[in-house]
């Protein structure tokens, strides 16, 4: 395990129903011995120097996955498993009792307000980020005194795309100085077949993207204070959208929110590593030769957890 001079936690976010997946992909087996996605996650945050990770999940599943990862996992890190739902929402506030699922990403990181009282990293289940990434944000938390620099772990678009349908993605737009400007929550982004990568826009048409674009694929660095300026917006969120069936509270809408309030800044930082992830079910062979290979060149053991 990495020396670090700050306690950092990592939150997994795993509340997702896995609707384009058919199925709990975040409890899908990837590795030779059942291994999750969350599970090599976890192995390279211990690595880095984190000390707790927290689960965002749903009630449906929680004691199945809490057991999953208890027997798996043991005590080589601190676990806390809590529940995201629909009712999650601030005294007062008054929703559409049609709603099926929660709030979306930003209201998955808010539920988690009370058990995180340090650094922390958001990651969803789903996606693998590298050893390198997780360090990078050790790194990140142990250079900062000021608890309303945020950071974001960006990747280049043309290697997070899916070949078996589109995708979600949070464009990064940044300064001279490396702070993100604005993030950018598109949509459908698709790689098209001559090579050229759109989206379809609000109004008629298409969107570009350069392969080189950097994108967020949901990996932040925050401090505590994250969950009082998130949950004012939250609370605005639900007045304005909460009457709608299926608006969502994205963590990229929140932080242009904060950015153009200059409540905050957000250092992009680009992560050497490679990632991957599973949007659709034809993802699984593909993730599973990755992370057969980087077994084969020692990332990794066979066996994971011993």
């Amino acid at each position: 395990m990495k020396e670090t001079n700050m306690e950092a936690t990592l939150l997994v976010l795993a509340a997702g129903m896995g609707s384009r997946y058919g199925g709990l992909k975040q409890m899908d087996a990837f590795g030779p011995h059942g291994e999750t996605i969350i599970d090599y996650s976890i192995y390279d945050a211990i690595d880095a120097g984190f000390e707790k990770v927290v689960f965002v999940v749903r009630n449906s599943f929680k004691d199945e996955f809490q057991k999953y990862f208890k027997e798996r996992i043991g005590d080589r890190i601190k676990m806390e498993f809590v529940a995201q739902e629909i009712e999650n929402v601030p005294s007062g506030c008054t929703y559409t009792p049609d709603r099926e699922k929660p709030w979306g990403t930003a209201h998955a990181v808010l539920v988690c307000k009370d058990v995180i009282d340090q650094p922390f990293a958001v990651i969803n289940a789903d996606d693998y980020y590298g050893k390198e990434s997780f360090g990078t944000l050790i790194d990140f938390f142990n250079s900062q005194s000021d608890n309303s620099a945020f950071s974001v772990v960006s990747y280049l678009l043309d290697n997070t795309l899916s070949d078996h349908g589109s995708v979600n993605r949070g464009v990064c737009h940044s300064d001279e100085n490396g702070n993100l400007t604005k993030i950018i929550e598109t949509l459908k982004i698709k790689r098209n077949e001559d090579g050229s990568i759109s989206y379809p826009m609000d109004t008629e048409g298409e969107g570009r993207l350069a392969p080189d674009t950097l994108v967020s694929m949901n990996m932040f660095g925050f401090f505590p204070n994250f969950f009082e300026l998130t949950e004012s917006y939250f609370k605005q969120f639900i007045d304005e959208l909460g009457m709608e069936l299926k608006s969502e509270f994205f963590i990229p809408s929140v932080l242009d929110k904060m950015i153009n309030a200059q409540q905050i800044s957000v250092k992009v930082l680009q992560s050497p590593s490679k990632w991957f992830g599973v949007t659709y079910k034809e993802d699984k062979p593909i993730v599973m030769d990755k992370i057969n290979a980087l077994i084969a060149d020692g990332a990794y053991p066979e066996k994971l957890w011993g």
